[in-house]
């Protein structure tokens, strides 16, 4: 979902989502993704873009040949979730703001799943 915003002579997208968590399919997760794809590939090179959610990846910390979109202030090691967010990322040219600053630790998770722990 997007909304473009006027500003002045600047025009901003602003696209809000919520990839599929870790348990679902890889149907929904592929499904997901190339809806991505298509709501980025009509926004003009003109526009600027501010992407907002949750993409269920782990970045980590590695930002080797990705210096432009990854910022170096990941945790742990990228996932295959990661990879997708990272691919797409390279993919149209998007900067992953929150790995471009440091956090405090208590700051760097905010949300841990307990899918498949024994309670």
């Amino acid at each position: 979902m997007s909304i473009k915003l006027g500003l002045g002579a600047t025009i901003v997208s602003v696209v809000c989502a919520y990839a599929p968590r870790p348990g679902c399919t890889e149907k929904e997760k592929d499904t997901f993704w190339e809806e991505m794809d298509q709501e980025l590939e009509i926004i003009s090179a003109r526009e600027r873009v501010i992407m907002g959610g949750d993409l269920n990846g782990h970045l980590g910390i590695s930002r080797e040949g990705i210096k432009r979109v990854h910022g170096g202030w990941g945790v742990g090691e990228r996932n295959d979730g990661g990879e997708r967010v990272i691919d797409f990322a390279v993919t149209f040219d998007l900067a992953m703001i929150n790995t471009f600053f440091e956090k405090k630790i208590n700051k760097l998770i905010t949300y841990r799943s307990v899918a498949g722990r024994a309670r």
